[in-house]
């Protein structure tokens, strides 16, 4: 009988374990998504003012409760706590390129920090005439609720090569830090292509090869009419940019590094942002399946990449690719002077 009981007991135990362990692992789970769910109604916050809580991001909740406990282990007041509540920021630092050098990648990458903030999508407010007539407050509304101590970010790689765009960031904020992800130009032009290629299959509709792109047939030499090999004359573009800022506010990120080791990457854009160096190899995890890095916020929480990032380039004419290397050659030559950096381009 008393062996029965024993059992009994065991068995009991084990079922208010499973369920005490279940429970909190949901709530790790809950925890873990909140930046991804949006609450049906707008929560006003305890500790200020009203504003939409959907729109605050999990980052943010967890930033704020590190600010409180700094200001309740000073004795500060109520009211000083309340000059710290989020609201929309403009952007202190924006990641204006290349187009396929790896903006989103760097942007999510830079998400992991506590003190900084992303915006969501591309706004398109410098390079898009209708976007930029709607004025700044605007393009300040487009942003996330953050504190005035995080970073907020964007990122529209079209800035870097719409020429409007220098002057109107310039107006905006003259001291503002701008990020550059660039790859092997070649590369560059090749992924620009496969992406257009794909977005013209998907319609059914028929693309050149990018060799009879790249290349002129009047001439046999590379057609620099073609947007792909434009974006890719990096200094030409960057040259526009030194007429409004100087070069200290820029940093540039080597795009094809940040896929095969992205954490050296990081860091160095940690410095350039003056933040305090949070992101480490834990955040990071090579994903075998996908051929990429993925981010893990959390025990939880693991995000990787949309799978549209890495397509497979077409197979082109090796004769194509010796001759577009060479031609951008002295243009890599003159970025790594006027930016201070040497990349292993060949």
């Amino acid at each position: 009988m008393l062996f029965k009981q024993q059992v009994w007991l065991r068995q009991k135990l084990l079922v208010l374990g499973s369920l005490a362990v279940g429970s909190l692992l949901y709530l790790v789970a809950r925890v873990g998504s909140l930046d991804r769910l949006q609450p049906i109604c707008p929560v006003e916050s305890r500790f200020g003012g009203a504003h939409n809580q959907a729109e605050l991001p999990l980052r943010a909740l967890q930033f704020k409760r590190g600010l409180l406990h700094e200001f309740r282990k000073g004795n500060s007041s109520k009211e000083q706590v309340h000059l710290h509540d989020p609201v929309q920021q403009l952007p202190k630092a924006i990641i204006i390129g290349v187009r396929k050098g790896g903006t989103r990648a760097l942007l999510e990458m830079l998400n992991l920090h506590p003190a900084v903030v992303k915006a969501s999508q591309e706004i398109h407010f410098f390079d898009n005439d209708e976007n930029y007539a709607k004025g700044i407050e605007w393009y300040r509304k487009k942003m996330p609720f953050s504190y005035p101590q995080q970073i907020t970010i964007e990122k529209s790689p079209a800035y870097f090569i719409t020429e409007e765009v220098p002057e109107r960031i310039y107006k905006m904020n003259s001291s503002i830090k701008l990020l550059i992800i660039v790859r092997e130009p070649t590369t560059r032009a090749i992924s620009d292509y496969t992406q257009v290629l794909e977005g013209k299959e998907r319609k059914n509709k028929t693309y050149y090869k990018f060799e009879k792109l790249a290349i002129d047939p009047n001439t046999c030499e590379v057609n620099t009419k073609y947007k792909a090999v434009r974006t890719s004359i990096y200094t030409k573009h960057l040259e526009r940019w030194l007429k409004y800022f100087p070069i200290e506010q820029f940093h540039i990120v080597d795009g094809d590094r940040l896929i095969t080791e992205p954490l050296p990457e990081l860091q160095l854009v940690e410095k350039f942002l003056n933040l305090p160096p949070r992101i480490s190899q834990y955040n990071l995890y090579f994903n075998a399946t996908r051929g990429f890095y993925c981010l893990r916020f959390n025990i939880i929480f693991n995000k990787c990449l949309a799978g549209s990032k890495g397509r497979i380039h077409p197979e082109v004419d090796p004769s194509v690719i010796t001759k577009l290397r060479k031609f951008f050659h002295p243009f890599n030559q003159k970025f790594y002077q006027i930016t201070g950096r040497t990349l292993n381009w060949p």
